[in-house]
């Protein structure tokens, strides 16, 4: 098996055991708990049901691991520790890097969506905030943690931003030998804004009539955080990202508990 292949499987794999984090979630009580229009057939919860909701992420995650090894090393960008286990060299000396950056990128992301919900707290309505809350006990600290960690930095970051960055250099520096500091930035710039839109589905799910107020906050702290797991993942690798991004959802739940999130 080579390289490439041995590293789509790791991350891949990693990814997968967010995905299946999915099957944690309760869907009858998400299901419930969603405003639905009279009349509204809703299909009985069924194992096989259950697994289909696991299709499209996959199919996804497919596709963003892939589109990640084929350009990443292009683009200078890496997976430190996945890079390591796919050539069979020891995993302390990359992981060491990565874990602290990825803890304050983490805990400066989570304290700053904290205080941007209690700044934006008068802007939304009490019912608003009710369902906010009740939708968010309602995901398993498995899946914030896993999903979010690992399967949507390899979506956004590893995929998207990948992407992006190779995109920009090929179309208006192709004299150069490898992207400038521009090129990254843009693509981070513009993954983040695609990280912070990304959640609104889920917000007009929730919520009835989303207000400009509550799509604004959604896309401004989601995009927030995109930006800091983007650095993160320009200057030390994909890893340090999903660090922050699991801490950000520790620092947040830990702020549910004492009441000063939603």
């Amino acid at each position: 098996m080579t390289f490439k292949m041995k590293l789509f499987a790791i991350l891949w794999l990693a990814g997968m055991v967010g995905v299946l984090s999915i099957l944690l979630i309760d869907l009858s009580a998400v299901i419930a708990s969603l405003p639905v229009r009279a009349g509204t057939k809703i299909p009985p919860i069924t194992p096989a049901l259950k697994l289909l909701t696991l299709v499209q992420p996959g199919i996804l995650l497919i596709l963003a691991v892939l589109l990640g090894v084929a350009l990443a090393p292009k683009v200078r960008l890496s997976s430190p520790i996945a890079e390591a286990a796919a050539s069979g060299r020891q995993l302390r000396r990359p992981l060491l890097p990565q874990i602290i950056p990825g803890l304050l990128g983490g805990m400066m992301g989570g304290v700053a969506i904290v205080l941007t919900a209690q700044l934006w707290k008068p802007l939304l309505a009490p019912e608003v905030i009710a369902r906010i809350a009740g939708f968010g006990k309602l995901l398993p600290v498995p899946t914030r943690l896993l999903y979010g960690g690992i399967t949507e930095e390899l979506l956004m970051r590893w995929a998207l931003m990948t992407v992006l960055v190779w995109a920009i250099w090929r179309l208006f520096q192709k004299g150069r030998e490898r992207p400038n500091s521009s090129c990254y930035v843009s693509a981070i710039l513009i993954s983040s804004v695609v990280f912070g839109v990304g959640h609104l589905p889920v917000a007009f799910l929730v919520v009835p009539n989303v207000t400009l107020s509550l799509a604004g906050y959604v896309i401004v702290v989601n995009s927030a955080f995109g930006f800091v797991a983007g650095y993160l993942y320009w200057r030390k690798g994909l890893e340090s990202a999903m660090i922050a991004h699991m801490c950000t959802h520790l620092v947040i739940l830990t702020a549910s508990c004492l009441g000063a999130y939603f």
